[in-house]
């Protein structure tokens, strides 16, 4: 066994001291056998780290409740949530810094695929939160209030991952939608960001009220995005 392979799992534990003594230790038939125990040792402690930072990463997502792929119906979808499941569940978006819209009225499972994909994510060591828009909006004017919107912001652009639920479900007055716009255009071709909405785009400035604004950021909101039809009938219908 190369002595360099129980090295890297040291120092990827950051156990330089315990390292050191491997680069001294000489190679015998019995060095040998403590080797490969500590190679094993080693590689499940990492196993394990690894497990209780997937586990931590979805607590702190702020997802509203765990649903997965395999809690879904895939029947039930809309046409569009079938065939965008594939693209979802291997985040081949995310690698590509692309955006996930998903548009259509309340009930189709699209919170579902939001939650599920984020929790997919949050498995594969990507930096995932969950928000309601609204939720978000508020939280950001009273970080500007606090002066602590700078760190907020930054924050939010390191998540690789933005679950915006329930856009169009309250509308904002002119300080919460200039924010929300400077965040998402932050964000820009940089990291992934999902929106759930039950309004038509055509729709959006009801929300927004401000036409330059709302056309401003459909722009950079759709460039490259995957927009996703899931108007249908509600699984609460059924």
């Amino acid at each position: 066994m190369a002595p360099d392979a129980l090295i890297d799992l040291c120092r990827t534990l950051r156990i330089s001291g315990v390292a050191s003594c491997f680069e001294e230790l000489p190679l015998t038939q019995e060095t040998e056998e403590i080797r490969s125990f500590l190679l094993h040792a080693l590689k499940t402690e990492i196993e394990l780290r690894a497990g209780r930072r997937r586990l931590k990463s979805v607590r702190t997502a702020g997802f509203p409740t765990l649903k997965r792929f395999d809690d879904l119906d895939a029947t039930l979808l809309p046409d569009d949530g079938r065939r965008y499941l594939p693209i979802l569940s291997s985040l081949s978006f995310l690698e590509e810094h692309r955006n996930i819209l998903m548009i259509g009225n309340s009930g189709t499972g699209k919170t579902h695929l939001a939650i599920a994909t984020g929790i997919c994510a949050c498995e594969q060591d990507f930096r995932v939160l969950f928000k309601s828009t609204a939720g978000l909006v508020h939280e950001m004017i009273e970080a500007k209030q606090e002066r602590r919107l700078t760190g907020l912001q930054r924050m939010l652009k390191r998540v690789d991952l933005l679950i915006l639920d329930e856009m169009g479900y309250v509308t904002f007055d002119p300080q919460g939608a200039e924010l929300l716009f400077q965040m998402l255009a932050s964000r820009h071709e940089a990291s992934s960001t999902i929106v759930t909405s039950n309004l038509m785009f055509s729709d959006w400035i009801k929300v927004f009220h401000d036409p330059i604004l709302t056309a401003a950021l459909l722009d950079r909101i759709t460039h490259r995005a995957l927009v996703m039809n899931m108007n249908g009938t509600s699984f609460r219908q059924r």
